[in-house]
């Protein structure tokens, strides 16, 4: 009789902490207040780019949420951040979950993610006028050179490990690293492959370097509170929809993202 009341008591329990878990969800939040509240940095193109004089963003990203909205049946609401505060933005409540983001160990120790919808990889970019002295990943790593990087960003990481014998430009949001190349103060940045073909597009004197392989190919994926089982299921559920009716790959081509391997 006690190993029978034991049992009950313990499947009581899964009862009431599943249901607190579907109380405490920001789904349900999200639902009662009729609005999703989704951080998102505005400068990286082609998924999140803010129009400064309409306080107004538009991207990759932004269709996503704004598609994801639209089937919960809310308002959307973005929340300016930047990727030094991008993971504090979700654990602290400021927004219901992120745009795209790189997947890495460290963000996961403190932020839950969604199911990947596509993947990058990373390249250097330089100025043309480097093009004889910049050829490979071994070129850039010398005493001589300067590497810059995005504070909080992927690429932070990434310089001082594919570079350690280099000197590295750490640049605060909203300074982004490809704007110290352009000015001279460095001598080539890291991105996403997607991002650098924007970039080589729109400053005709910006070149990628021809390098043998892009680097750490990544899964990107959405910033989610990392308890919120309820909330996490929901989003995996719709991208999994999602992909199945072909959004992902119609929005890809949109915004000409490459579909193999910044942020």
């Amino acid at each position: 009789m006690m190993r029978l009341f034991h049992a009950l008591a313990a499947s009581a329990l899964l009862v009431l902490s599943a249901a607190q878990a579907q109380a405490q969800s920001v789904l349900q939040e999200i639902l009662s207040e009729g609005v999703l509240k989704v951080g998102t940095t505005g400068d990286w193109n082609p998924m999140t780019m803010k129009d400064p004089a309409t306080n107004s963003y538009r991207g990759y990203d932004i269709d996503v949420m704004t598609e994801l909205a639209n089937d919960l049946g809310v308002k959307l609401e973005f929340v300016p951040t930047d990727w030094k505060t991008l993971v504090s933005g979700v654990t602290s409540g400021k927004y219901h979950m992120t745009g795209s983001a790189s997947i890495s160990p460290a963000r996961a120790k403190a932020a839950g993610y969604s199911n990947s919808y596509f993947s990058l990889a990373t390249v250097p970019l330089t100025l043309k006028k480097n093009a004889d002295r910049f050829k490979d990943w071994a070129d850039l790593d010398k005493a001589d050179v300067k590497v810059a990087a995005t504070l909080g960003t992927t690429q932070e990481k990434q310089v001082k490990q594919f570079f350690p014998n280099a000197q590295h430009t750490i640049v605060e949001a909203p300074a982004r690293d490809f704007q110290e190349v352009l000015a001279g103060r460095a001598d080539a940045h890291i991105t996403s492959n997607v991002e650098a073909n924007k970039l080589v597009a729109k400053y005709k004197n910006m070149m990628i370097v021809p390098v043998s392989k892009p680097k750490s190919p990544t899964p990107i994926a959405m910033l989610l509170p990392q308890g919120d089982q309820v909330w996490i299921n929901y989003v995996n559920t719709w991208i999994q929809l999602k992909q199945e009716r072909g959004f992902f790959d119609e929005l890809g081509r949109k915004w000409q993202l490459l579909s193999e391997g910044n942020s």
